[in-house]
C-alpha cells in the first residue's frame, strides 16, 4: 500500500468515515469572518456578540463564499446569517438540504455537503439534522431566504440546516414571509447600491426551549437591513426607513405583547404572529435586554 493510501485509510478510519478521505483538507472554521467580510457592511461582523460556544461560519458552497452565519453549537440553531440582497433570477429550487462537515470533523472540507443516511454520529453530536424537525410541528425557518438570492447556486446554498430555525407555519408562511417580500420590494426601489441583511433568533427569556433537548427553539425572529447608498428623491413617508430599519416578528403566539403587540382583526391562522417594525436602536436594545449582550449591527449605525 502506498504512502497516500496508508495515510488515508488511517483518517478514515480515525472518523469512522471512510468515504471521507476524499474530503480530508484543512478546515476553515476560525473565531472570526476574515473569510467572508464581504457580506458585512464596511466589511465589519455585529459587535458585542459574547458568551460562550458561538461559532463564525463563512457558508461555502461549489467553492465559493455565499452568505456568513453565527451559529451556536449547543442550541443547534444560528443566532444570525447576514448576506447581501438581490433580486432572484428563478423559482426557489428544489432542493436536498445540507450541513456542514468542519462542525464535525475539524479536518473535514469547508464546503456544505447534502445529508447522507443514516446520518454520521459526529453530525448529529455538531450540529441539527434533519430528524429533528420531523414531527417537532415547526417548519425549517431561512435566516437568509432563498429568494433573496440572485443566481441558482446562492439560491440553493441557503439549504443548510446551519441557515434555518424552528420556526411556525403561521410566522414561516404568514407576516414573516411578507415582511421578506416588503424588504426585497425596498431594495429594487430604493437602494442604489449593496443592501445588507442581518436575520436572526431571538430566545425566550427565562428558559430555552428545546426540541428533543437537541434543537433550541426561538421566541421570535429579527432582521435589519443597510443601505448606505439610496435615492436622494423618496417618499416622505419611506424616508425614515432609510438608510436602515429593522422589525421583529413572534414565533410564538402565546407570547406576552412586551416587544410585538398582537393585532385582533388579523384572523386564525395567522393571528398572534404579528412582526412588529421598528429603528434599528430600538431593535438592538431589545436583543441586548433579551440576548444579554451590547450587540451593535453595522458599523457606523450604516451611516
Amino acid at each position: 500500500m502506498s504512502h497516500s493510501h496508508k495515510l488515508c485509510a488511517f483518517i478514515g478510519a480515525s472518523f469512522l468515515l471512510l468515504s471521507w478521505c476524499d474530503f480530508v483538507v484543512l478546515g476553515e472554521l476560525h473565531q472570526d469572518f476574515s473569510k467572508c467580510l464581504d457580506f458585512f457592511h464596511r466589511q465589519t461582523p455585529p459587535k458585542g456578540v459574547i458568551g460562550a460556544g458561538y461559532q463564525p461560519i463563512c457558508q461555502r458552497f461549489e467553492n465559493q463564499y455565499r452568505f456568513a452565519t453565527m451559529y451556536h453549537r449547543e442550541h443547534r440553531t444560528p443566532l444570525y446569517s447576514a448576506y447581501i440582497i438581490s433580486s432572484a433570477d428563478g423559482k426557489r429550487p428544489n432542493c436536498t438540504w445540507m450541513y456542514e462537515p468542519q462542525l464535525a470533523f475539524s479536518l473535514a472540507s469547508p464546503e456544505m455537503k447534502p445529508f447522507s443516511t443514516p446520518v454520521d454520529q459526529n453530525v448529529q453530536e455538531s450540529q441539527a439534522v434533519l430528524q429533528d424537525y420531523k414531527n417537532s410541528n415547526y417548519t425549517r425557518g431561512h435566516l437568509n431566504p432563498s429568494m433573496h438570492q440572485k443566481t441558482r447556486k446562492d439560491r440553493i446554498a441557503t439549504f443548510t440546516l446551519t441557515n434555518v430555525v424552528p420556526q411556525r407555519a403561521g410566522s414561516n408562511s404568514g407576516p414573516w414571509n411578507s415582511l421578506e417580500k416588503e424588504v426585497l420590494r425596498k431594495f429594487k426601489a430604493f437602494c442604489e447600491g449593496p443592501m445588507y441583511v442581518i436575520t436572526g433568533a431571538m430566545p425566550y427569556a427565562n428558559e430555552t426551549h428545546w426540541i428533543n433537548n437537541r434543537m433550541s427553539v426561538p421566541e421570535y425572529m429579527w432582521s435589519a437591513y443597510c443601505c448606505p447608498v439610496y435615492k436622494a428623491k423618496i417618499p416622505k413617508d419611506v424616508r425614515p426607513l432609510f438608510p436602515t430599519y429593522a422589525a421583529v416578528g413572534r414565533n410564538d403566539r402565546d407570547s406576552g405583547e412586551e416587544i410585538v403587540p398582537v393585532n385582533p382583526k388579523v384572523r386564525t391562522p395567522l393571528r398572534g404572529y404579528d412582526v412588529r417594525k421598528m429603528p434599528l436602536d430600538t431593535l438592538e436594545g431589545i436583543l441586548a435586554q433579551r440576548l444579554h449582550m451590547p450587540i451593535s449591527l453595522f458599523e457606523g449605525k450604516c451611516q
